[in-house]
């Protein structure tokens, strides 16, 4: 995706099957804003899950693969200097109601039109500015990724097997003990291998509860690995600053 010389800032609007971009980069730094569906994207460093009414930031030369599944989203591409000091990795960001309606809004001027105007400028600086403010508030809606063979693949049966999975099991299926799983996983991620376990099974519940069809909070919790819902509502309040209820409540009211 590239702007013209006359153009420094547009969107690009998406609401199609089902996609897999493949690896690749950009020469502006884009925001993409999911108005319905769970995207993800995955970067060298990170696998993050953007959820309906929230938005993901790319800086400029990341190079990122992203997966769009019953997604309709717009996605606002910046000349860099728009943006400076924006940081060399993605961001999940909580959308707040004004920047959702000016990214919404903001449609009416495609990134790939032929030329810009002094009103199109003038949205597109405020946004910006507001975008600029908006990189400091993060939300933790990430997992990390590991060129580890041995953590990548810890990683991998953590996130296939979510009920039942322990320490020990993970261990086993990559033939290590579990002793030199916990020092390697904690040496290359940083967190432990029960954290890892904790945020994979939150995030798969939030993509789960955001699917337009109905599932019970009692449904989500048991498939994600919990034993009860009251702790997989203690879990979920504690990483997404609401109950499993309100989250479902607010991702699945339709946007304009």
């Amino acid at each position: 995706m590239r702007t013209t010389d006359a153009v420094r800032a547009g969107t690009l609007a998406y609401d199609g099957p089902d996609l897999v971009t493949g690896w690749h980069a950009h020469d502006q730094h884009q925001i993409e804003y999911a108005l319905e569906g769970v995207a993800e994207v995955e970067t060298a460093s990170g696998h993050y899950l953007l959820p309906p009414q929230q938005a993901v930031w790319v800086p400029a030369g990341l190079a990122h693969n992203t997966t769009l599944r019953g997604v309709r989203s717009v996605s606002v591409f910046f000349d860099p200097a728009m943006v400076p000091a924006a940081g060399d990795r993605a961001r999940i960001l909580a959308a707040a109601p004004v920047i959702r309606e000016m990214i919404v809004y903001g449609s009416r001027w495609p990134v790939e039109r032929a030329a810009s105007d002094a009103v199109a400028d003038a949205f597109f600086h405020a946004l910006a500015l507001l975008t600029i403010d908006w990189l400091e508030h993060e939300q933790p809606l990430r997992l990390p990724t590991s060129a580890d063979p041995v953590v990548a693949a810890v990683m991998q049966h953590t996130d296939e097997q979510l009920v039942g999975v322990t320490v020990g099991s993970a261990a086993r299926a990559v033939g290590v003990s579990e002793r030199t799983l916990r020092r390697r996983f904690m040496a290359v991620t940083g967190i432990t291998w029960r954290q890892y376990l904790l945020q994979s099974r939150l995030l798969r519940a939030m993509a789960l509860l955001a699917e337009p069809a109905p599932r019970t909070v009692l449904d989500v919790a048991v498939t994600v690995g919990f034993d009860s819902v009251s702790a997989f509502t203690r879990a979920f309040r504690a990483y997404a600053g609401e109950t499993p209820s309100a989250y479902r409540r607010r991702v699945t009211t339709p946007t304009p």
